[in-house]
């Protein structure tokens, strides 16, 4: 039975564990309430550096408190070294996740500062917290007594078989990767593919790129075929697009009239619709000598892809109302058909289907 001494030390030891609990948990909670206010701020690296101090706090004061314990109640030395061999690879753990996690963060504050959208630093941040677990695990193992050099020689070989089988995995990884870096294009850019799909880029991960299609709909390309198809970019370099809208007005029509209703009606378009460009000065180019009506394009700038279509309907509508207002006429298809006589005999104008 052990004489009181020893039992005043264990107590002792106890009582150490325990004030270096209630610290840690002191800790914590005031770098839950810094975290707190660091979310206001408009600097994110303050964020990253107290979440790395928070997930750290409970564990270190808690091995420091038992590593003081330890030396309190004086083990044997070959106990004590067990011990210290166990905490210390609980620490090289909490400090591997912690770090993982701190640095997945700065990787994707560095993609989101470049970019402008958070999805895009999916891939980036889980290739850097991979890596980061990865060398952790190595050190442990050192740590631990355990030579990583036979198992790094093992994983050189192994890894080109792995490479071999999993091929498809890799070359989607490594396009991705490459997406993302060129910066053809980023998530939340629309983009056309020649295959016909077409639509906003949702995400972009370590394996495929989801596009959102105008009717909600998710279309799932892998990373190796979207980095090879041609694509068409409506967000490059810029997302602000030009529009071209096809009319036409009939053969009597005083064509510098109808090009200043148009300017004027477009102008208005520009600057009271939600997507219109307003300081853009709105075109009309006529082109053809068509068979019953010249033809001509109207050319307008709108925000984005998806702004287009309110600023076509609209334009189409107070162009529509204007033209009435004007007396310009907008034809409709006609045919002559001549008889045998030689008499032509005009048919009323017909609808086109």
């Amino acid at each position: 039975m052990p004489d009181p001494v020893e039992w005043g030390r264990v107590l002792v030891g106890g009582v150490i564990v325990l004030a270096a609990l209630v610290v840690g948990v002191a800790l914590r909670m005031v770098l839950n309430r810094l975290s707190k206010r660091a979310e206001d701020t408009r600097w994110a690296w303050d964020d990253l550096m107290i979440r790395l101090l928070r997930d750290l706090a409970v564990v270190l004061t808690v091995v420091a408190g038992l590593w003081a314990a330890a030396l309190t109640v004086r083990f044997q030395p070959g106990v004590r070294e067990v011990i210290a061999s166990v905490l210390v690879a609980v620490i090289i753990m909490a400090v591997t996740l912690a770090a993982a996690r701190l640095a997945a963060g700065v990787v994707g504050q560095i993609a989101l500062a470049r970019s402008g959208v958070s999805q895009s630093v999916t891939i980036f941040a889980n290739i850097t917290r991979a890596v980061v677990l990865v060398v952790g695990l190595l050190v442990l193992l050192q740590s631990m007594g355990v030579s990583i050099t036979p198992m790094l020689t093992a994983l050189g070989v192994g890894g080109l078989a792995v490479a071999l089988a999993l091929q498809d995995t890799l070359a989607n990884l490594f396009a991705g990767v490459h997406i993302l870096a060129s910066k053809t294009v980023v998530p939340g850019d629309y983009v056309r593919l020649t295959s016909g799909e077409e639509g906003n880029i949702v995400d972009i991960n370590w394996r495929k790129t989801t596009i959102k299609t105008q009717s909600d709909n998710l279309v799932v390309v892998p990373n190796a075929r979207f980095a090879d198809a041609i694509l068409t970019n409506f967000h490059g370099p810029g997302p602000e697009m030009s529009i071209l809208i096809p009319a036409k007005v009939a053969y009597g029509s005083d064509l510098d009239h109808v090009e200043k209703v148009v300017v004027e009606v477009g102008r208005e378009v520009m600057t009271e619709v939600d997507g219109g460009v307003p300081d853009y000065r709105p075109l009309v180019r006529f082109h053809t000598f068509g068979e019953h009506s010249i033809d001509f394009t109207v050319i307008l700038r709108v925000r984005d892809y998806d702004a287009q279509f309110l600023v076509k309907h609209e334009f189409v509508k107070r162009l529509h109302a204007r033209f009435r207002v004007e007396g310009i006429q907008i034809p409709l298809p006609t045919r002559t058909i001549v008889l045998a006589d030689g008499q032509p005999m005009p048919l009323p104008a017909q609808r086109m289907p």
